[in-house]
């Protein structure tokens, strides 16, 4: 009888370990790096740089509770567009009854637009817009009838700027470019690297003061962060929160979080969407996808502080 007793609670550990392992497999983490979320029509679509896809294009999750994700599928292929390799970094913006994609490939930015959020994003000219420097980290900002380009130049470092855009989306007006950010502080070069790593820019405005969040240390690093600064002016100066960064290893406990971009969801929340290695012991380049929710707080003169919600921290799964 006891053998019996023995052979059944075997059997139930043994079920119990599949369904898990069933469960695990069904639900995963998705692994897409530098993520854009957008949300049209009580719908989420999650973009980003996925290793297996940086070669060829970018594709889409798509969920309607930021909870529970499906594989909406490729939504941009090289063919259809400028660029050989290197596809990263992606953001989705709609803009005169069109949906647009500014993306990096071949370390240059292109834009490429459709009728819908899931694609496809196609180019008519394949082409990227000219600049007299590498550029990467796209972040397309409307403001009083201008279109500003907030971008990463690789020159001297990776140091964020921003170009008025002409109308057409194709261009920018290189004269009105202007240098925002580069890394200044400790927390932004925690290696004493040469070359020092400010990027990922992403702008909103709350009244009259302009917010920028971006990302330091190069993207390997374990202190890969997120900070902020204001500016009266989209073109600035930029002044850095005295309390960055605001999202690092400390709030997730999770190396080389990083990266990302800021939505509303339906409920008026203020969420962050961004990336974190995809191990803390093994930094191979590989990241997983997670978000946070964080809130504008009153703070002295014109300005609002953000704090972070520590606890809402979580990674983003697929079914």
């Amino acid at each position: 009888m006891l053998k019996k007793s023995y052979v059944l609670i075997c059997l139930l550990l043994i079920c119990t370990l599949l369904s898990a392992s069933g469960i695990a497999q069904e639900r995963r983490v998705i692994t897409v790096a530098d993520p854009t979320i957008f949300y049209h029509e009580h719908t989420y679509y999650l973009y980003g740089t996925a290793d297996n896809e940086a070669q060829k294009g970018f594709k889409v999750y798509i969920s309607k509770d930021k909870k529970s994700w499906k594989d909406g599928g490729t939504v941009l292929k090289k063919e259809d567009v400028f660029g050989t390799s290197g596809f990263w970094a992606p953001q989705i913006f709609k803009y005169q009854d069109k949906f647009y994609l500014a993306y990096v490939a071949d370390e240059r930015i292109a834009i490429a637009e459709s009728d819908g959020p899931k694609g496809p994003f196609t180019q008519k000219v394949k082409k990227a817009i000219d600049a007299p420097v590498r550029i990467i980290d796209p972040f397309i900002f409307f403001d009083s009838g201008k279109i500003y380009l907030y971008h990463v130049r690789l020159d001297k470092g990776n140091r964020i700027y921003v170009t008025e855009m002409n109308s057409d989306l194709l261009s920018i007006k290189e004269e009105t470019s202007t240098e925002c950010i580069h890394a200044s502080e400790n927390w932004e070069n925690t290696s004493g690297a040469s070359w020092t790593v400010t990027e990922g820019p992403s702008v909103l405005k709350r009244g009259n003061v302009y917010y920028m969040f971006y990302s330091a240390n190069d993207f390997r690093n374990p202190d890969y962060a997120v900070g902020y600064a204001t500016s009266d002016s989209p073109y600035g100066p930029w002044v850095k929160y005295k309390g960055n960064p605001i999202l690092s290893k400390l709030q997730t406990n999770e190396n080389g979080s990083g990266h990302g971009d800021f939505f509303e969801d339906e409920k008026g929340k203020f969420n962050y969407v961004f990336h974190t290695h995809e191990s803390n012991n093994k930094p191979n380049g590989k990241r997983r996808t997670a978000i946070i929710l964080m809130k504008f707080l009153e703070g002295k003169h014109k300005t609002e502080k953000l704090y972070t919600y520590k606890g809402t921290f979580r990674f983003l799964t697929q079914q």
